[in-house]
């Protein structure tokens, strides 16, 4: 298990080093404004992010997932592996998809907080963001701790979980699907020997991830648009979830759920490859590289799901 935790740490490291300018895109693309779009399309803006704030403003907000890492990787082992091996079935879907269920549950309370500090130092800087304010100081965030801080006092607790419950609502069904998902792929990966190539797990983690993805995608631009608003003193424009939602699809319709899914889905493969090389790297310097076993990377490939998806 001491194997596992450190190699998942390093290797989620990797996939978000890997991973974090397409979710900062992600996020970009699911909050702007659709009657004043700054960005056309995930390369757009990409391009439009470097000319305007240079390589780093792709890498916003990256501190925070990085320094939960640890935490996050503690408590889906824990609950992911106790809920396994009390299941009478320690391979069957049902049992995968509600041991992922329960870790995604348990893990939002942590991952809440640090994605509201991520998505908003993701969004500090742009130019139709808060426009007066920006015009005094294009930086209000100095730093995610400082971000959370400032929620803090301005809101309290409720402040620091806002989100919480897209949060909840995303990572319970994601998680499911994600392990068991990934359970069945490498099934099918598997030959008549038992072996899975490292190719085909590169294969089934992209895909497990993109499955996830495509699920509960439209509760993370929910919970997204709901940390950004009322984010650097401005103005709130939605008084919850169901609000939210209504508004978005009043002045977008059902394709604004999807908006930024496609930086999402090309994200998930080299985020995964990342992962997957230096879990695999870390695991076989540490221990025997038969010990490899499937439970041991389907833990770390959870981390793709925001704090890693």
């Amino acid at each position: 298990m001491a194997v596992d935790f450190y190699a998942g740490c390093l290797g989620g490291c990797a996939g978000v080093l890997v991973g974090h300018p397409f979710d900062t895109v992600k996020v970009r693309l699911q909050t702007q404004d659709s009657s004043n779009k700054l960005y056309r399309g995930t390369f757009h803006c990409i391009s439009t992010i470097i000319k305007q704030e240079s390589y780093q403003g792709l890498f916003k907000g990256m501190s925070s997932p990085m320094a939960g890492l640890a935490a996050v990787n503690a408590i889906v082992f824990g609950v992911y592996g106790n809920i396994v091996r009390a299941t009478s079935s320690t391979n069957s879907l049902h049992a995968q998809f509600l041991a992922g269920s329960a870790a995604g549950l348990v893990q939002s309370f942590v991952t809440s907080p640090m994605e509201l500090a991520k998505t908003r130092m993701q969004l500090q800087g742009q130019d139709n963001l808060h426009k007066a304010f920006w015009q005094r100081n294009r930086v209000f965030y100095k730093n995610p701790l400082d971000c959370l801080i400032k929620a803090f006092k301005t809101e309290g607790v409720k402040g620091l979980y806002r989100g919480l419950g897209c949060t909840i609502l995303r990572d319970a069904p994601g998680f499911g699907v994600y392990f068991s998902g990934y359970e069945y792929l490498t099934g099918k990966a598997t030959d008549s020997k038992g072996n899975v190539s490292t190719l085909s797990l590169l294969a089934v983690g992209g895909l497990a991830g993109v499955m996830s993805w495509v699920v509960i995608y439209p509760v993370d631009l929910i919970k997204s648009r709901i940390q950004a608003d009322g984010m650097a003193g401005g103005e709130k424009k939605y008084k919850g979830l169901l609000d939210c939602v209504r508004k978005s699809y009043k002045s977008e319709g059902y394709k604004g759920f999807t908006k930024g899914l496609n930086s999402t889905i090309i994200r998930a493969f080299p985020t995964n490859a990342a992962t997957f090389a230096v879990f695999t790297w870390v695991f076989m310097i540490m221990e025997s590289p038969s010990n490899l076993g499937m439970q041991n990377t389907g833990g770390v490939l959870m981390l793709d799901q925001e704090v890693a998806c």
